[in-house]
């Protein structure tokens, strides 16, 4: 374990929430979940439902159809969907758990609802800088996921016998992904000792691989591959990289949610590059994810200049200009780095 931010008392309170007698709890992911968020709920929810809970998970909007395969029976909801029906589910509920994220805000339309909440309600989160909306916050940073936090979490209190093969499988699938399939954030041995134990329940990590990384639709491999021939930029005199995606060419590929997943990854494959940026154009904004290699410092870079924030080496944001604006301010601001990103150290 390399818990260091959270004290006893924190884990005594969490028990005492969770051991008492089973009741109804709802787990809510960031918007937008990826692996690791969707992951980290369905794992913690089997475990709960194992040791008697009745729960629910209430996304705030819809997830990839590639994170659709879980051997899990936990309904989840999605709220833009069925707001009605969420909002009664957390009235009735119990214990609320928030998973992955670590600012109400990140809820999207979800967030008045879980800084109203008036029962107990918990924050597990691996980033940096958590806003205080929970009255127990896990938050540590060191921890590759969610999901391998998640795990000690379980542990910590005492319900670590009640991990099956199916939370096994969400919380490696969390930890494979926020990881990009073991490529970073993996310095640790925690995270692979984690993993270990993970295996040991009987998953088959081939599988789950193949569920994530070989399940995707001709038309998202038709769009990554219009996206490296004619919207990628390199600019090896900065060592960076972009690919930047209008509304307008997103609609002529069918977008599906999760298509555009991992692309901010694939320049960072060329050689010398050491930062990349993913600008996608949206109806009132344009989403930006940022990754980078070594210590550039691709966190502080979102929120500094895109009301964003993350982790060192994977960060994002938004910018309220237009596409267009938004390329050229990258482009801008590359200079402004240009001695950052020359001495960075991979």
């Amino acid at each position: 374990m390399i818990l260091e931010n959270t004290g006893n008392e924190i884990f005594t309170s969490i028990g005492e929430v969770l051991k008492s007698k089973p009741g109804n709890v709802v787990i809510v992911p960031h918007e937008n979940p990826d692996g690791d968020a969707i992951g980290s709920a369905i794992g913690l929810g089997e475990i709960l439902c194992n040791f008697g809970h009745s729960v629910k998970i209430i996304s705030p909007n819809d997830y990839p159809a590639f994170l659709k395969w879980f051997s899990t029976e936990i309904e989840i909801l999605i709220y833009e969907r069925k707001k009605k029906r969420a909002k009664n589910i957390i009235e009735n509920a119990g214990i609320l758990i928030c998973v992955d994220f670590n600012e109400p805000k990140r809820a999207a339309k979800m967030e008045d609802i879980l800084t109203g909440f008036s029962k107990p309600s918990i924050m597990i989160d691996h980033h940096p800088d958590p806003g205080d909306f929970a009255d127990f916050l896990v938050s540590e940073p060191k921890y590759s996921s969610t999901a391998e936090l998640i795990f000690d979490v379980v542990k910590k209190i005492g319900l670590d016998n009640y991990i099956n093969q199916a939370s096994a499988e969400a919380l490696f699938t969390g930890i494979m992904t926020d990881t990009g399939s073991f490529s970073h954030n993996i310095s640790n041995p925690n995270t692979f000792e984690v993993v270990a134990k993970l295996i040991g329940t009987g998953i088959k990590p081939e599988k789950i691989q193949a569920n994530i990384y070989h399940n995707y639709s001709a038309k998202r491999m038709k769009l990554l591959g219009y996206c490296l021939n004619e919207k990628m930029e390199i600019f090896p005199e900065h060592r960076a990289a972009m690919i930047y995606i209008s509304q307008k060419e997103l609609d002529e590929f069918e977008f599906q949610p999760g298509d555009t997943e991992g692309f901010v990854n694939y320049p960072l494959s060329v050689n010398n590059i050491v930062f990349s940026a993913l600008f996608i154009e949206k109806k009132d904004h344009v989403k930006a994810s940022f990754r980078s290699k070594g210590n550039f410092p691709a966190n502080s870079f979102s929120e500094k200049y895109f009301d964003g924030g993350g982790h060192l080496n994977a960060a994002g944001g938004e910018s309220k200009q237009t596409l267009q604006e938004t390329i050229e301010k990258f482009r801008q601001l590359l200079d402004e780095y240009k001695h950052l990103l020359l001495k960075t150290e991979i």
